[in-house]
C-alpha cells in the first residue's frame, strides 16, 4: 500500500534551537504524529487496530531538509516505510484501510 498524507504543525519556540530554527530531532515526532493521524483517518482509532492484531511500526526513514525557515513554506520531505506486525511481532499483510 502506498499513500501521501500531509500534515501542517504549528512549531513552537520550545521546538527550536538558539537560532529559531526547528532542531532536527523533532521533526522525527512530527512524523510520528503524522503516521498517528494517517491510521486515525481511516475511521477507526489505533487502539482499535492494535485490539484486533494489527501493529503498525515504521522499518525505513528518509528526510530531505529543505528550508530552515517557515513562511509557509514546505521545510521538509520526508519518506517512511512502515509494515504491519502481529502481536508477536511477525509481519502480516496490512488490513484493508
Amino acid at each position: 500500500m502506498e499513500s501521501e498524507h500531509r500534515v501542517t504543525y504549528k512549531v513552537y519556540y520550545e521546538d527550536t534551537d538558539s537560532l529559531g530554527v526547528v532542531y532536527y530531532a523533532n521533526y522525527l515526532k512530527f512524523l510520528e504524529r503524522g503516521r498517528s493521524e494517517l491510521l486515525g483517518s481511516q475511521g477507526r482509532p489505533i487502539h482499535e487496530w492494535n485490539r484486533d492484531g494489527y501493529y503498525f511500526v515504521v522499518f525505513e526513514l528518509s528526510m530531505k531538509f529543505k528550508r530552515p525557515e517557515c513562511r509557509g513554506e514546505l521545510l521538509v520531505e520526508a519518506e517512511v516505510d512502515v509494515v504491519c506486525v502481529d502481536a508477536q511481532q511477525q509481519l502480516r499483510e496490512f488490513p484493508a484501510l
